[in-house]
């Protein structure tokens, strides 16, 4: 199941306050400080660090089944999208990232598969990564000039490459989700939120 999506952004509190005007809410707040990591989770509010020089490392936001997260870059950069599979899909897709021959990061908490086109998949087992509830993330367009970017995605990750459509641009980025439980509107980064 398609759940999640990551960009760096230069416009953080603007993308956690648009996101909340769609209802999800923050999970977590990290950022360094000084050189040094913190949490500025909730109750902590916006009015009570902004003074601070705070270099967001990620911020983590839900609902129900939409899991987003972004931190701070110097300009708007799509990282990477997320599936919540099974341990066996799990293992199916890595072996068939092997035969691709793309990068798996394997570790306990997710597996990132580093694709050629300048995009990360996150593979994610722990089902409370998401909450319950009826929203959820039906489908993305990424645009990129690769011709192949959809055919080998489907190769890679079978019918959940369904919830992925391609459209042509000269850059690889993330622009357009679809999702239950909102109403259309466009985010700080240029992703279009289509209701589903």
């Amino acid at each position: 199941m398609l759940f999640h999506y990551h960009f760096w952004t230069p416009y953080v509190e603007e993308t956690e306050k648009f996101y909340e005007s769609l209802g999800f809410s923050v999970v977590q707040r990290i950022g360094r400080v000084e050189g040094t990591f913190q949490t500025f989770d909730p109750p902590l509010q916006w009015e009570d660090f902004r003074n601070h020089a705070i270099q967001f490392r990620i911020i983590e936001m839900r609902k129900d089944k939409i899991n987003i997260t972004f931190g701070y870059g110097k300009r708007v950069l799509f990282d990477h999208i997320g599936f919540l599979v099974s341990k066996e899909e799990h293992d199916h897709i890595v072996v068939d990232a092997n035969s691709l021959l793309w990068k798996s990061d394997i570790d306990e908490r997710r597996t990132f598969i580093q694709t050629p086109y300048r995009f990360r998949i996150e593979l994610q087992t722990r089902q409370e990564m998401i909450e319950d509830g009826s929203c959820s993330l039906q489908g993305i367009t990424i645009t990129s000039s690769a011709g192949d970017l959809k055919t080998s995605l489907s190769s890679l990750l079978g019918e959940l490459s369904t919830t992925i459509e391609q459209a042509a641009g000269e850059k690889t980025m993330l622009t357009l989700a679809r999702m239950t439980g909102v109403t259309a509107s466009v985010d700080p980064n240029g992703v279009v939120i289509h209701p589903s």
